[in-house]
């Protein structure tokens, strides 16, 4: 698709060009856009997971030996126990007074050895009473308390936007274009999964774009969902004494009207890759951060990255004007500096050519053989492989030679059953 373009700006009462303005003109056909009534609360960070690599502290291990049970760790008291699977760590160590969720041993490596083992989750209450020099400090003490050896190994961070006085369209799905082949509409759900939390509610209605292992936008009514987890208070409290966008407006919240929410949520390996990537403008080096407190001054331009790449259009080539407000008007409410005019973002992307496809290769091959001697059927096994941490560079490897994702779960089905026809239950 080609570049979208945004709707002219212009004064109210002079009908000048004005990039603060919130009347909206379509370029191409008569038609204005009054967003005066819109108002933007806050956008901060949600969510913070910083990564760490090294060896778990032999002592550590005695914590977990009672799951279930307080114990106490770093000076302070905590609810140990062992957590799913799919979590890709074995245990945690959970304060949500302190607002910290250690995840602790992970699945794919050894406990002797150094690995990535620990994953530190930060809640927003956490977020929002820390600068992020502080909570690096804070994330940086509980890991060494955890590791020897110990090394960042990035981090992921959700940004959110609240706002009131608008609600996303009923046609939302075919007006918002993305790269994204993956879409979620859970409006008639009653059970929700939010991170950490859990929420049963029957007026949920929620849309989500993307991969959690990518880039994801979700778009939900935050007001029906804070009320689910009894978390309603707190953010009222937030949106209350926030007027960073409207400032001629002290009372900019308005209790009796929804609060929806558009939020951005960046997988780690996303976040390396703009660590990666982007560039100093006047350096010309790679930033290469590997901590929320160094890549917190890169948030506004991640914000604007992602409602570039998720496209709300009001119709062929034009965005929507409430989403140019959104990705124009808005800055990151955090304690740091903006480095959006001093940063060129781009995405870096490590190829799967050469000796990485030949190893793809080679390991979808062996996954192959070992399921068909399992018996593993190809959906149980493709749903696993795709939670994988490896699974982007597969899935880019076979994206290069022309396979979409159901074309690459086509193509484990047929090799399965050419195994078992061929070999038999010798393999």
């Amino acid at each position: 698709m080609s570049k979208a373009r945004d709707f002219h700006r212009i004064d109210l009462l002079t009908g000048a060009p004005d990039s603060t303005s919130r009347l909206f003109v379509d370029p191409g056909q008569v038609g204005f856009v009054d967003l005066s009534g819109v108002r933007l609360l806050r956008c901060g960070v949600d969510t913070v997971r910083q990564l760490y690599r090294g060896m778990i502290r032999p002592e550590i291990m005695a914590l977990f030996e009672t799951p279930g049970v307080m114990v106490d760790f770093a000076g302070q008291r905590w609810h140990s126990g062992r957590v799913g699977r799919d979590s890709g760590y074995q245990y945690k160590l959970q304060n949500a007074d302190l607002g910290f969720v250690l995840l602790v041993k992970n699945f794919n490596a050894k406990l002797d050895a150094i690995g990535p083992h620990l994953k530190i989750e930060v809640s927003p209450h956490a977020i929002d009473n820390h600068s992020p020099e502080r909570l690096q400090e804070r994330l940086d003490f509980y890991a060494s308390h955890l590791l020897s050896h110990v090394e960042r190994n990035q981090c992921a961070v959700h940004l959110a936007l609240d706002v009131q006085g608008w609600k996303p369209p009923v046609d939302l799905v075919a007006r918002m274009h993305c790269n994204a082949k993956v879409h979620r509409d859970i409006s008639g759900i009653s059970e929700i999964s939010w991170a950490t939390k859990s929420s049963v509610y029957g007026r949920g209605e929620t849309s989500m774009f993307g991969s959690a292992s990518g880039v994801q936008l979700a778009i939900y009514n935050k007001t029906e969902q804070a009320r689910a987890i009894d978390k309603l208070d707190y953010w009222e409290s937030v949106w209350k004494r926030r007027n960073s966008f409207d400032e001629a407006d002290p009372a900019n919240y308005d209790p009796q009207s929804d609060v929806w929410r558009i939020e951005l949520r960046y997988h780690h390996s996303v976040v390396q890759q703009f660590a990666s990537g982007s560039v100093d403008v006047r350096t010309g080096q790679a930033i290469e951060t590997d901590s929320f407190a160094a890549f917190s001054g890169h948030l506004d331009g991640l914000w604007r990255y992602g409602l570039r790449q998720f496209k709300l259009l009001a119709r062929p080539g034009y965005f929507e004007p409430v989403w140019t407000l959104f990705r124009e008007d808005v800055r990151v409410d955090i304690a740091a500096d903006s480095l959006l005019d001093d940063t060129a973002y781009k995405r870096y992307y490590k190829t799967s050519h050469g000796f990485s496809g030949k190893n793809v290769e080679l390991f979808l091959g062996n996954f192959v053989s070992l399921l068909a001697r399992e018996r593993v059927g190809a959906k149980k096994a493709f749903s696993v492989l795709r939670k994988w941490d490896c699974w982007p560079v597969i899935r880019e490897h076979y994206a290069a030679k022309g396979m979409t994702t159901p074309d690459l779960l086509a193509h484990i089905e047929k090799l399965i059953e050419e195994r078992h026809v061929r070999w038999g239950r010798a393999v």
